[in-house]
């Protein structure tokens, strides 16, 4: 039987009642005939005409943007980068929200993804409400702090770069980003010329002056001459070798947190705002407070960055075993972590290698999953070794939010959450969570 036709709704517009903030960047609204709506561009409380980008009739929602705001929340203000709007660039979603409103609603979704996922209000969680600014951030409305380190440019069919737009492959040119650090805005990547490319993506070392672009061509594309306004290495993404390969300069970066210096390899993770790696590090040792002669897990350890700082507080009896499924990752983690004999580095997935070491018990534990988070059968081995402390480093509350849900099935409640604004003028928010066992908080 064949099915029935549907009927976009793309380019309808509605005038709607602005509801909550969820997870995603966008509000919540109904139409008349009660279909949900996630719009961008507004904010809680407004009255708004809501134009829609995605979705056909009796779909579950409708994707919209706000086009013309009725009534106007007290938050709202005039986006300061020119490049932002309806249809325009996808980098961020608050441009148009007082900085404190911005965290306020990052709040808020964190708050309703901890009730939702894991039963947990804020007091449960020993969370106190608040998305903490990083030091430095705390700009007044209509000013635009400079944290992103790391910037990935898009390159149209005419070779000039841009980003992309919400939920799409065209590229909005632009001439400057507001948000990238100073030392990705002096490169100049958008008023220089990139045919035959996919992508630019520039970066910008924290505590260094290394400067590094990595290339990514289309099919058939040749590699321009690099000549930017600053020195800078130059690395390309080779998609049928696999693998980025150096062209010229370090394949490297040196980025500085926690005292020490890390090499990260290019592609490899590093926190993207400047301040990130230390906020950091300073929460999860806060929470964990390691002691000498302790044995401590690092998983998803990336180059080196926890297992660094936990290594450095364990003193000389004390171990580190640290996991990381990324080559390159793991080359780097080693050469940074050369300097301490008790640390181990193992290559592969977490939920591969862990079972493989034989481990049953250890002291601490430290995760930094990506964004989909751990899983419960992670979770659940991670709870069978019996650390005294866990701390749950997480980009994406919902993903947070569930494996907490996990943890407290086998056994752990949440001791202490705090939550970072290390993304401003997107939806993204940092969090740091301290488990224990639940035996302690009763």
């Amino acid at each position: 039987m064949q099915a029935e036709p549907t009927t976009s709704l793309v380019g309808e517009e509605y005038e709607v009642e602005i509801g909550p903030v969820a997870h995603g960047g966008h509000c919540i609204a109904r139409t008349a005939e009660g279909q949900v709506l996630f719009v961008r561009h507004a904010l809680p409380g407004e009255r708004v005409v809501a134009k829609v980008t995605e979705g056909e009739e009796g779909a579950r929602f409708l994707r919209a943007d706000a086009v013309r705001i009725l009534e106007a929340s007290k938050d709202r203000i005039e986006a300061p980068c020119p490049f932002a709007g309806p249809g325009r660039c996808g980098g961020c979603d608050w441009q148009h929200a007082k900085p404190g409103a911005q965290r306020r609603l990052k709040a808020d979704v964190l708050a309703e993804q901890l009730r939702r996922l894991a039963g947990l209000t804020p007091e449960e969680a020993g969370w106190d409400g608040t998305v903490v600014p990083a030091e430095g951030d705390k700009l007044p409305a209509g000013e635009v702090p400079q944290w992103r380190t790391r910037v990935q440019y898009a390159v149209d069919a005419e070779g000039h770069a841009g980003l992309r737009r919400h939920r799409s492959h065209e590229v909005e040119r632009i001439d400057l980003c507001m948000i990238a650090a100073p030392g990705v805005s002096e490169l100049g990547i958008e008023k220089h010329e990139w045919a035959g490319m996919e992508s630019v993506e520039a970066i910008a070392a924290t505590g260094s002056q290394d400067r590094q672009v990595i290339l990514t061509p289309r099919p058939g594309g040749r590699l321009p001459l690099v000549e930017l306004d600053k020195p800078v290495s130059v690395m390309r993404v080779d998609e049928k070798a696999g693998g980025v390969h150096r062209v010229h300069g370090r394949p490297f970066v040196r980025e500085r947190a926690d005292g020490r210096t890390h090499r990260v390899g290019a592609g490899g993770f590093w926190q993207v705002h400047p301040k990130a790696a230390d906020t950091l590090v300073t929460a999860v040792m806060q929470g964990l407070l390691p002691r000498k002669g302790e044995m401590a897990l690092d998983l998803y350890c990336g180059v080196g960055l926890f297992a660094g700082a936990l290594a450095d507080r364990l003193g000389d009896k004390g171990a580190v075993l640290g996991i990381e499924s990324g080559k390159r990752a793991v080359e780097d983690a080693r050469h940074n972590l050369a300097d301490f004999p008790r640390v181990r580095i193992e290559q592969g997935k977490v939920e591969s290698v862990l079972p493989r070491t034989g481990i049953t018990e250890v002291d601490l534990i430290v995760l930094d999953p990506p964004r989909a988070g751990a899983g419960r059968d992670t979770v659940k081995h991670l709870a069978s070794l019996r650390a005294r402390r866990i701390a749950y480093v997480a980009c994406d509350p919902a993903a947070l939010a569930r494996d907490l849900g996990y943890f407290g099935e086998n056994g752990y409640r949440v001791r202490m959450l705090r939550a970072f604004d290390l993304f401003p003028m997107t939806h993204h928010v940092e969090c740091v969570a301290i488990l224990e066992p639940a035996a302690k908080g009763a």
